[in-house]
């Protein structure tokens, strides 16, 4: 998801066709007008052998010719006088340039072809395989752990929400397996500062929950956008902005959250200054005996498919399985965003879900929370289809991946993004396939 949507609303030729040249006329005298038949010359009877020899543009000096039809020549052109294009005529240039144009036009096609095989021979098959990831059926148990998440936009601390909005929440809450709530309380300034006025309803709303359901935790939900691909955005290379996000999460913390959820995009993996910040966070909220969680890239489908998707498009988009490996170990809670995936059906998303959930499990400490995300929202754009991005297909590629990597894990779970584009399917999808 991207940092400018996630919250409330306002937070942030063809070649030319090959004509026919015609057959060369004879260029003898007409015998009825002659006084004597005049007796053709060698060029004459090379002339007639091409009329009969050639019907077509493609001529005859090349193996697609007639030129055996006329008996000059054995499977190029008309015999040794056919020119250097070889036409048959020695004497027709334009002839020859439909023919260049015609092989040109043919190299053409078979390239574009070749460059379309190249391109879809691979994406099909990683579909196919997505699809085959997608079949099975789950482990038993595998369902929640109570360790489940939800994002809220801002509307819980900016004062839309009231007492008897967080009193509803408790009510849906209590139904489920969600422990923590990522509320909206920024976006970050560029320079990592955070302005009080951003979250004044927080300790009100903090309160609220904590009177109708004191088992769930309250944590921050803090973001921006990196400078990582503009020329806007928080630089993460400068100490000051690093050493300003700390402090804004001090003030968090001293305002009664329970936790910092950091969600910076886009992040390309291996950035250290990144993993430098949490180090320096995890000192924090330790202090505070607060949580530490962030929303993580997806991994890897294959191995520095980062790298090449950052050249080819400009935009890496996943992390290596190395470096959310290096994330994990440094943070209470990570929350993958498995979704805005491209893929266009429910099984090879929930085929993909399976697979991310395997890549996570496989490289995350036993003592880290690992969250997967499900698609509480709904939008049709490239890279995310709303009737394939699922909450259904989600869950079942969820318990794949857990089922086929660990089954018994205990620190796990889903996320649900986000509260106020949820729909009542999503909930029922949600408890159903998971909560039962």
């Amino acid at each position: 998801m991207d940092t400018d949507t996630k919250g409330e609303p306002g937070t942030k030729g063809e070649p030319a066709a090959e004509t026919e040249t015609g057959a060369p006329t004879d260029t003898g005298t007409d015998t009825d007008t002659a006084e004597a038949p005049v007796e053709s010359t060698p060029a004459d009877d090379e002339s007639a052998a091409g009329a009969e020899g050639t019907g077509d543009a493609e001529g005859t000096g090349d193996a697609e010719g007639t030129g055996e039809a006329a008996g000059t020549g054995d499977g190029g052109g008309a015999g040794e006088s056919g020119g250097a294009e070889g036409n048959g005529t020695g004497d027709d240039p334009a002839a020859g340039t439909v023919r260049r144009r015609g092989r040109r036009g043919r190299l053409v096609r078979r390239t574009a072809l070749a460059f379309v095989l190249l391109l879809l021979v691979p994406i099909l098959a990683a579909e196919t395989a997505l699809r085959v990831n997608y079949l099975g059926d789950p482990a038993d148990g595998t369902y929640t752990r109570g360790k489940d998440a939800i994002w809220l936009g801002h509307a819980w601390v900016d004062g839309r929400k009231t007492d008897a909005d967080v009193k509803a929440l408790a009510d849906r809450l209590g139904k489920t397996g969600i422990r923590d709530l990522y509320v909206h309380a920024g976006p970050l300034e560029h320079d990592g500062t955070l302005p009080a006025s951003a979250y004044a309803g927080a300790r009100r709303f903090i309160a609220a929950v904590h009177r109708e359901a004191p088992e769930l935790r309250v944590q921050a939900w803090l973001g921006d956008v990196l400078a990582s691909e503009s020329p806007n955005g928080m630089r993460l290379e400068r100490a000051e902005t690093r050493a300003a996000v700390v402090r804004s999460t001090r003030e968090i913390l001293a305002a009664g959250f329970q936790g910092a959820h950091f969600d910076l995009e886009p992040l390309h993996s291996d950035d250290g200054d990144y993993l430098g910040l949490l180090d320096d966070l995890r000192a924090v909220t330790r202090a505070q005996n607060a949580q530490l969680s962030v929303a993580a890239h997806q991994i890897d489908p294959v191995p520095g498919f980062h790298s090449f998707w950052g050249t080819t498009i400009g935009h890496p988009k996943w992390w290596s399985q190395k470096f959310f490996g290096q994330v994990a170990r440094r943070v209470d809670q990570i929350a993958v965003m498995s979704y805005d995936t491209m893929q266009p059906l429910q099984s090879t998303y929930g085929g993909y879900v399976a697979q991310q959930t395997s890549l996570a499990l496989e490289v995350t400490p036993a003592s880290t929370d690992l969250l997967m995300g499900l698609p509480f929202y709904h939008e049709n754009r490239f890279g995310h289809w709303n009737h394939a991005e699922t909450v259904a297909a989600a869950v079942r590629g969820v318990r794949l991946g857990l089922s086929r990597t660990d089954a018994d894990r205990e620190n796990f779970g889903v996320a649900a993004y986000v509260d106020f584009a949820a729909t009542e399917q999503d909930w029922t999808s949600y408890e159903q396939g998971w909560v039962r």
